[in-house]
């Protein structure tokens, strides 16, 4: 892995994914990609924006919000929705419902194609993708469907193979996250060079609140992972 893109959303995965790809191959051959959807939580956009120029790597901002436009009833997750954030943890969702209410349809396939095309052109030989195992933890003792199901290691194996192919075999999906929870992303983002100053500066809440509404489904996730480790530990007060 000479060069790598990593989507980069401004969130506690990417970021430490962000780390590890620094690491990796150094900050002068990562390239850090954002792209606005049309979500909520815009606060992720400053924060990925801080990120890169923190860590000195190559930054690139797309607005697709157009692709997303009519979809808003389909996510909360989405400005202009009428459905609301649910305020329980994913395990308490998915006793009631076969997604999240934050789940926006196969957003993480329509980000890798882009990101695919955007490294692709950039000389990148490798897509970093943060998904991780909280994200794809399914309903029913593991028989339904995912809190997430463009975040399961079916869906990463498949468009692993369709990265690989789909450009001649020259760029590949890395996603080394896929079966640690947040806790172990956190640990894993310490251990390649990640601070508490640099979790200091990601955001979780889905409502866009400033150091979370701390009862989102994302919020519980976030803070019981940073809370998991001394060098994070009470980073969300909410």
């Amino acid at each position: 892995m000479s060069k790598i893109l990593v989507l980069l959303s401004g969130g506690i995965d990417s970021t430490s994914l962000l780390y590890a790809a620094i690491k990796k191959v150094g900050a002068e051959n990562v390239v850090a990609l954002n792209m606005y959807y049309g979500q909520k939580h815009m606060i992720e956009i400053e924060c990925a924006r801080w990120q890169a120029e923190h860590a000195g790597v190559e930054y690139i901002e797309k607005d697709i919000s157009t692709v997303f436009g009519g979809l808003e009833d389909s996510s909360a997750l989405l400005v202009g929705s009428t459905k609301k954030i649910a305020h329980e943890s994913y395990a308490e969702q998915l006793k009631h419902t076969d997604v999240v209410s934050a789940y926006v349809p196969y957003r993480n396939g329509m980000l890798l194609s882009i990101a695919t095309a955007i490294a692709y052109a950039k000389g990148c030989e490798t897509v970093a993708y943060g998904a991780h195992a909280d994200d794809a933890v399914r309903r029913n003792n593991g028989e339904g469907t995912a809190a997430y199901p463009d975040c399961t290691k079916d869906f990463i194996d498949a468009q692993a193979k369709a990265i690989l192919e789909g450009t001649g075999k020259k760029v590949a999906l890395w996603a080394p996250l896929w079966n640690k929870n947040k806790s172990e992303v956190v640990r894993y983002g310490l251990d390649n060079g990640a601070t508490r100053e640099v979790y200091e500066h990601t955001h979780s809440c889905y409502e866009g609140v400033r150091g979370g509404c701390g009862t989102c489904g994302t919020c519980i996730d976030a803070r019981n992972a940073l809370d998991a480790w001394p060098e994070t530990e009470g980073l969300i007060q909410n």
